[in-house]
């Protein structure tokens, strides 16, 4: 019997039902966010009572708490119930992201090139590039969970190694690797749009990409395959000896049909095609992809396509969905085409749900002034500590990921934390961008043994098909060394990369003005 079937230790069990108990007595996140609403209608009216006010620190204004138990409060929650959840700057942007998704995914698109990227893996590579598989499928949502993951394990058993070794590489890299990818996915524009909202509360005017940790991204996907590659053969695999469970006849790895693979050519083909349009319009000076301007062509970080590549990302899922759809066989009209589109939204009803909470909540944060005002204390309090830079974000880091454990939405968390970690970081002279890096590292690398997170029951059930008594004590346990690992590979390297300058994306500064 291999060690993971093996029960949980008496310790690690204690801690895991504490921790799931604590997340379960968690409301929704949805009723959560309804409560926090009801809240800060109430702390404004009391902290308003008590007539706090803090001094800007940067326009030296007077900044008062404004109630909203008031005549005036009350008409301006009612008349603005509706367009904070329209103006809602995430909502717009993930939805158009999706719906060009939708249509990549549902074609077949994203199932077949995974598979073709893990099946035609050579077996010494088959561990890294399976992690790799699981970074990449993020840019699609949850596929990486419902695919690839129990894809892994078939492969792995393919190959005569143990298949929980399959679906733990996987794993990890579908969740742990949350926040690293080699292309921009739904979860961007969303964070961005978030930390953007909490930017205004101090700067009316800042604006946060979605592409604003792409380079920190790029980087974070090589950083996370080798981990994942090095904790899989070096910890993880030591534990499972050779696979000798039963399995049904009928799990068989499905190789790609003649028709899938002239679906990945066509795909080719206009991804070829998009790349040199995309390459025509922002390498010469008066492409046009880059605004021109009075004064000349502005820097490509500054262009259109950048500021708009939410648009090109549903262009991109889209053309390269259909383009697969009319090889393979999948796609035979527009119904097909739209029908992609409306699965996609279907399963959104949850989150409209939320955001509508959520785009309440942010606003009255935003007009009662509680935002700014515990932003510019909170700044205070950290200035008066003197801690550094670098061990305040790491501080920050692990926070995200103590509190992920009990609390498993990424967006739901970030809406939460963004209105006051975010402004009081800028206060300090961190920008918004490094301060959601930080968020996404922390975040990230809890997933994979959070009890809260969406999937786990389905990964539990996936790591029963080959260890019969699995339960909650067996994932975690074999997905704890990933969690160590990240963390503190991914921690260290943020304080290089913070110490030697470089950006975290395109046009994201490496410090605010600090006002004396």
């Amino acid at each position: 019997m291999s060690a993971a079937a093996a029960p949980p230790k008496k310790l690690v069990d204690r801690f895991l039902n504490r921790v799931e108990r604590i997340g379960n007595a968690l409301p929704d996140p949805t009723t959560l966010f309804a409560i926090m609403t009801l809240l800060v209608i109430l702390m404004s009216a009391v902290v308003a009572w008590f007539d706090v006010a803090v001094a800007h620190p940067k326009t030296g204004a007077e900044v008062r708490a404004v109630s909203l138990l008031t005549i005036e409060g009350l008409h301006r929650m009612m008349t603005g119930l509706v367009t904070n959840f329209t103006g809602f700057a995430p909502l717009g942007t993930v939805l158009v992201a999706l719906i060009g998704i939708g249509v990549a995914e549902v074609s077949g698109f994203i199932g077949a090139l995974m598979r073709l990227l893990v099946l035609n893996a050579p077996r010494r590579l088959l561990t890294p590039i399976v992690v790799f598989a699981g970074v990449m499928s993020n840019a699609a949502s949850e596929v990486g969970y419902v695919l690839l993951v129990p894809l892994a394990g078939l492969i792995f058993l393919a190959a005569g190694r143990h298949p929980v070794l399959g679906l733990a590489a996987a794993f990890a890299g579908v969740s742990g690797g949350y926040s690293a990818n080699l292309v921009l996915g739904t979860i961007d524009p969303l964070l961005s749009g978030l930390t953007q909202e909490a930017a205004r509360i101090v700067d009316p005017g800042y604006s946060v990409s979605p592409m604003a940790n792409y380079y920190f991204m790029v980087v974070s996907t090589f950083l996370v395959t080798g981990l994942g590659w090095w904790v899989t053969e070096k910890i993880v695999a030591p534990r499972f000896g050779k696979f000798e469970g039963a399995v049904d006849d009928q799990e068989q790895i499905q190789a790609l049909t003649a028709a899938e693979r002239r679906g990945l050519v066509y795909a080719l083909i206009v991804g070829a095609i998009l790349t040199a349009l995309v390459l025509w319009g922002l390498l010469p000076a008066d492409g046009f992809l880059r605004k021109i301007g009075a004064s000349g062509s502005e820097s490509v970080l500054h262009s259109p396509f950048l500021t708009g590549i939410v648009a090109f990302i549903f262009a991109a899922g889209v053309a390269l969905g259909v383009a697969y759809g009319v090889g393979a066989g999948t796609i035979r009209n527009d119904r097909d085409v739209i029908r992609g589109m409306n699965q996609q939204m279907s399963t959104l009803g949850g989150y409209m749900v939320l955001v509508f909470f959520a785009a309440q909540f942010v606003a009255f944060f935003n007009w009662t002034n509680l935002g700014l005002i515990l932003a510019i204390e909170g700044a205070g309090f950290l200035s008066a500590l003197g801690m550094p830079q670098v061990p305040l974000l790491l501080a920050f880091i692990v926070l995200c990921a103590a509190i992920n454990l009990v609390m498993g939405s990424a967006s739901a968390k970030w809406a939460l934390m963004a209105p006051v970690f975010v402004p009081m970081f800028m206060l300090l002279g961190y920008p918004p961008e490094i301060t959601q890096n930080a968020y996404r590292i922390g975040d990230s690398v809890t997933n994979i043994i959070s009890p809260m997170m969406s999937y786990f029951a389905l990964i539990i059930a996936f790591f029963q098909r080959y260890v019969p008594n699995a339960g909650i004590g067996t994932l975690v346990s074999t997905m704890v060394p990933y969690s160590i690992v990240f963390l503190i590979g991914w921690s260290i390297m943020f304080v290089i990369w913070i110490m030697l300058g470089i950006p975290v994306g395109p046009g994201s500064p490496l410090s605010l003005p600090v006002a004396p």
